[in-house]
């Protein structure tokens, strides 16, 4: 059956006959036999079927209940139980919501700033595995320090990046309680001038793991083999080698942010790591490269998935070097596509003259000194374009050249 219509769910209500009818996309017109008539959303969350209630009929009408169900999909998109999200709506009365409540109302405020998805479902994952059990239903102006570290200390030592972040999620839901006078400003979940009194400093808890990165005097054969094959996977790790960005820059790429009549790559702030507008000089390579690429209608990325209208995968270029070789327990190494821009940071240091802020403004990395960022106002492009020149050059060499790699490790 198609979508329902205005008369349709009328005739239905009218003919009280028990039973649910789709009007696609998760939402039903249900008839009990009591011959009430509701709208129900159907929805899918971590593997459980989920039902919920959006009003009795006729008091909410076809296109409400289509609004609804509209704003409930881009949450379970996201990873968010609109469930949780209604009781903690229905609770916005609440002298004092409880932690769980207050989190919810947070995540649904700022959801639509965060870059993807993907950071919205991480929120909700962590706060649930690590915060719920522990202050969950607690009200927010009770949590306190104890509470806190019983819930950090246990993976402060053995998930060290994980606990962090669940520690700046309970404090930006405890500023947000205080914001709106749930809770005293004081902050228990506070890191500065708090926490870091009482836990030790992440980088002195656990090493820095590095993705492997292949040698930069290798990079050039390994290049040559890359360029034997014909995949889409496969242009686009040259790509991303050649102008030294990340893996999600490429492969989220689209053709109106290439220019290359001014060979120019322009990626938009909020595709950024750092939230900031980058340009990217494209050597000769690559622009020979992109000019070749088929484009595909109806689908504007530069490299197109399998998917109608969606980019190649993000586990492409990886899963390209496993069948070479390389990754984890491979025979060659245990290379990775993001690990090139380390080694084309260690060519740019071992081999070049060029300054320490052009390779770095090359990676789009993020200046930790406030007072050195607030004077850096150009982008040192045209010195950025002469570098990666030299560098799409390094390691595009004529293969009589290029050493075999060829060998085990």
């Amino acid at each position: 059956m198609g979508k329902l219509t205005s008369k349709a769910v009328q005739k239905l209500a009218k003919e009280s006959k028990k039973g649910m009818t789709g009007d696609g996309q998760g939402l039903y017109l249900q008839i009990t036999a009591g011959g009430s008539v509701s709208w129900i959303y159907r929805f899918k969350l971590q593997g459980k079927q989920r039902y919920m209630g959006l009003g009795s009929f006729p008091e909410t009408s076809l296109a409400e209940a289509r609004e609804r169900a509209s704003e409930n999909r881009k949450l379970v998109k996201s990873g968010i139980d609109p469930i949780e999200v209604d009781i903690a709506e229905d609770q916005s009365d609440e002298a004092t919501p409880t932690f769980t409540s207050c989190a919810a109302r947070y995540i649904m405020s700022h959801r639509r700033s965060w870059r993807n998805a993907k950071h919205a479902r991480q929120w909700v994952s962590t706060l649930k595995a690590y915060a719920r059990p522990v202050i969950g239903s607690k009200p927010v102006d009770e949590v306190t320090t104890q509470d806190v570290q019983k819930i950090l200390s246990p993976i402060w030592t053995s998930k060290t990046e994980t606990a962090k972040r669940v520690q700046g999620r309970i404090e930006n839901v405890l500023d947000y309680a205080a914001a709106h006078n749930y809770r005293d400003p004081v902050n228990p979940a506070r890191w500065r001038g708090h926490l870091d009194k009482l836990l030790a400093r992440p980088s002195r808890v656990k090493k820095v793991t590095h993705h492997p990165a292949m040698p930069y005097e290798e990079v050039a054969a390994f290049m040559a083999e890359l360029q034997g094959y014909t995949s889409i996977s496969s242009k686009a790790l040259q790509i991303l080698i050649l102008t030294a960005t990340r893996t999600s820059e490429v492969l989220r790429s689209e053709w109106p942010e290439i220019d290359l009549d001014n060979e120019t790559w322009t990626i938009p702030a909020d595709r950024m790591k750092a939230r900031r507008e980058h340009r990217v000089p494209l050597p000769q390579q690559a622009v020979e490269l992109l000019s070749e690429l088929p484009r595909v209608k109806g689908n504007s990325y530069v490299f197109p998935g399998a998917r109608y209208g969606r980019p190649l995968s993000n586990m492409a270029m990886l899963q390209l070097m496993r069948g070479m070789g390389y990754g984890l327990d491979g025979e060659r190494g245990d290379f990775v596509p993001h690990g090139f821009r380390s080694s084309f940071r260690d060519w740019t240091g071992e081999v070049t003259s060029y300054p320490r802020d052009v390779a770095e403004m090359a990676l789009a990395h993020t200046i930790e000194n406030k007072v050195e960022a607030a004077y850096r106002r150009g982008d040192l492009f045209e010195k950025r374009r002469a570098m990666m020149q030299e560098w799409a050059d390094f390691i595009t060499v004529h293969t009589s050249r290029i050493p075999s790699i060829h060998r085990k490790f």
